[in-house]
């Protein structure tokens, strides 16, 4: 906004001078033209011609004629910088645009009466000019009219005027302003920029309060709000820093975009039941607020639960927040801003109903850490950028887009984790987090990131899926991560390794000198992050030498055992293999001396690597199970064979529920346990579904019971 004004008057100052140098005669050093019968005051030969005390005549005779001088010329006096003061007749109604503008030395100037306008800009940037009175007789004071008088403390306005243009005194240096109830329309930013302004009046007869109209006053500390006032529009009071105190009367029914913007002192607010509009940001940035409350009458918007946060009733979003804020479950969207610069706010919970978090809406908040819910999909621009503090983020793994300068200067974060469902992130999304040590990313194929996504963050080590290495080395930008390494993660004591976005790999103990030890149950899937992977493998080595160790239970869900994996565990005795193993690597159980059982629990016998995957004193010793109906498959497998003693487990066939080799009558009970309790536990379901429906029911009881009683096989 101070960008476009400042143009507009560097535009003036190339185009006045050139065009107000036509003038019809000059009487005394003043110059004139004739508008009929009457004269106006206009620019003289330069910006030096009027210099120090001037007065101006009632009348000038020119040959034969006197005429009165009526008007003060758009741009009469622009620019005359040594003009001091000047005294205007009683005969001239009008000041004409940019008539004094940039007189810098101008500090005294009495204006009759008889004016009814003041024009655009028509005192701007005289800034020697320290007060003003307007006489009763003006009406409308222009736009820009005493913009950048910034000596300008005092200003009275008369009862006769009832608007005041936009900018009018903008960056002025008033410190009070009693606007009369004449005044029905207050301009934009009339009153921008008045950093000595500490009180202001605003009459009933004012019904809305401009765009910008005191922005960036930042002396302001309280203002009364007229109950006439139905609309506070975009950046009205935006920048206020000192404004402690707001009453929002029942009239207003618009609160604009930025309305009370890095209001910074601005401690509660109360939203009536008569709001039905509130803009974007209208109280971001307000970081002392402790307390927001919107009236439970209030039709479109809400405060539920007491959360301290403005609700938009309709779509569960969350508008404005503030450091005491409870974001309520129901809550879909954190929208833009809603708690940009909350300083004061180091922790909030994010509700899983989340969707959506929007552009800035933590920007520079006093956050130590925050968890992103899985049912974030978005989040935007700057929307964590400058949270110095913050030190973890563990982003859901719904999230698909991370907007430009997310968490940008978060030189606090030490540790990221990105989803793989990520498919964008912005530029300069992590630029700046110096602090960064660790970064996490599950995805397979990178996603596509620009040389200022992660600018500054290389010397972080890059960890990523075992599978993926190769594609981060290669990929723009990621390879220029210093050090990029797989995934692992410990949890309940065993450590594994991420193969790739569903999958992973037990492996050693990342700690030296810890090893596994007792009876190991391996699960088929774990969690993570947010995560859940099946184990699909056990690594090279995983658990060679720890000879404490004395059973391992291997889940359905492992498809391959490395080299080496159980080598040198001496203490070893029980070995449980699953049904999903299809290889077992050279010397995987080597020297496991100890066994005393190993229980294969697949059809079809897994490819053993060579004949040191077992040791000769195991195939001498332990007792291979098999599924009882594979008995002769694995005595004739490669080095399955050399087993001394193979028998078999599990169900004999049809009806043998439990397993025991036989159909007998504890089969029929094991069965209707089943039905009436849903006890499964020990049952073989292909051998109770004799019926083969899918199900078990007293169909399958009677069947077998037949079974029984008349030896059918």
């Amino acid at each position: 906004m101070k960008h476009l004004y400042s143009f507009s008057l560097l535009l003036l100052a190339l185009l006045l001078p050139a065009t107000a140098l036509a003038y019809d005669f000059e009487v005394d050093g003043i110059y004139y033209n004739i508008n009929g019968n009457e004269l106006s005051v206009t620019w003289g030969t330069s910006q030096y011609t009027y210099t120090g005390d001037v007065t101006i005549p009632a009348t000038v005779t020119y040959g034969s004629t006197t005429y009165p001088v009526t008007s003060i010329g758009d741009g009469a006096f622009y620019s005359c910088t040594r003009l001091n003061s000047i005294t205007i007749p009683n005969s001239v109604t009008s000041i004409g645009d940019n008539a004094f503008e940039s007189c810098s030395s101008l500090t005294s100037i009495t204006i009759p009466n008889t004016v009814t306008s003041i024009g655009n800009y028509a005192f701007c940037s005289c800034t020697g000019l320290s007060s003003i009175t307007i006489p009763n007789s003006v009406t409308s004071i222009g736009s820009s009219a005493f913009s950048y008088c910034s000596s300008l403390t005092s200003v009275t306005i008369p009862n006769s005027v009832t608007s005041i243009g936009d900018y009018a005194f903008f960056h002025c240096g008033l410190t009070s302003i009693d606007i009369p109830n004449s005044v029905t329309s207050i301009g934009s930013s009339a009153f921008y920029e008045c950093t000595g302004l500490t009180s202001v009046t605003i009459p009933n007869s004012v019904t809305s309060i401009s765009y910008g109209a005191f922005a960036d006053c930042i002396s302001l500390t309280c203002v009364i709000i007229p109950n006439s006032i139905t609309s506070i529009c975009d950046f009205a009071f935006s920048e206020c820093s000192s404004l402690a105190i707001i009453t929002i009367p029942n009239s207003v029914t618009s609160i604009g975009d930025g309305a009370f913007y890095s209001c910074t002192r601005l401690n509660s607010i109360t939203i009536p039941n008569s709001v039905t509009s509130i803009g974007t940001i209208a109280f971001s940035s307000c970081s002392s607020l402790n307390s927001i409350v919107v009236s439970s009458e209030n039709p479109t918007y809400d405060s539920r639960d007491n959360c301290n946060a403005i609700i938009e009733t309709a779509t569960n979003a969350l508008l404005s927040g503030c450091k005491n804020t409870i974001i309520p479950n129901s809550i879909t969207s954190i929208c833009d801003g809603a708690f940009e610069y909350c300083s004061d706010l180091t922790s909030i919970t994010i509700p899983n109903s989340v969707t959506t978090i929007g552009d800035y809406a933590f920007f520079h908040c006093g956050l130590t850490s925050i968890d992103i819910p899985n049912s974030v999909t978005s989040i935007g621009e700057n929307a964590f950028s400058e949270c110095s503090c913050l030190t973890s983020v563990a982003i859901g793994n719904s999230v698909t887009t991370i907007g430009e300068r997310a968490f940008m200067r978060c030189r606090g974060l030490t540790s990221l984790t990105i989803s793989n469902s990520i498919t964008s992130i912005g530029n300069y999304a992590f630029e700046g987090c110096s602090g960064l040590t660790e970064i996490y990313s599950f995805a397979l194929v990178p996603v596509t990131v620009s040389s200022y996504t992660f600018n500054g963050c290389y010397n972080a080590t890059l960890y990523v899926p075992y599978n993926a290495l190769g594609n981060y080395m290669a990929a723009d930008y990621w390879k220029e991560f210093t050090n990029i390494e797989s995934i692992t993660f410990e949890v309940d004591s065993k450590c594994y390794r991420v193969m790739d976005e569903s999958s992973l790999s037990v492996m050693a103990n990342s700690d030296e000198g810890i090893l596994y030890s007792g009876d190991v149950v391996i699960p088929d899937s774990v969690s993570y992050e947010g995560y859940s992977f099946a184990v699909t493998g056990i690594e090279d080595n995983a658990f060679d030498g720890c000879f404490e160790l004395t059973s391992i239970t291997i889940p359905n869900s492992v498809e391959t055992i490395g080299e080496q994996a159980f080598q040198g565990c001496t203490g070893l005795t029980s070995v449980t293999i699953g049904s999903g193993v299809t290889a077992i690597g050279a010397k995987a159980f080597n020297y496991c001396n100890a066994l005393e059982t190993v229980k294969c629990l697949g059809t079809v016998p897994p490819v053993m690597a060579s004949a040191d995957c077992f040791s000769t004193a195991a195939y001498n010793r332990a007792t291979l199970l098999v599924p009882r109906q594979q008995i002769e498959a694995y005595q004739a497998a490669d080095y399955w064979y050399k087993f001394a003693h193979i028998e078999g487990w599990g169900s004999a066939g049809r009806g043998d529920i439990d397993g025991d080799g036989v159909v007998s009558i504890r089969d029929v009970t094991t069965l209707i346990d089943a039905i009436l309790n849903g006890n499964n536990e020990g049952i073989y379901f292909e051998s109770a579904d004799v019926n083969l429906n899918g199900r078990l029911d007293i169909g399958d009881v009677t069947t077998i019971v037949d079974m029984l009683l008349n030896d059918i096989e």
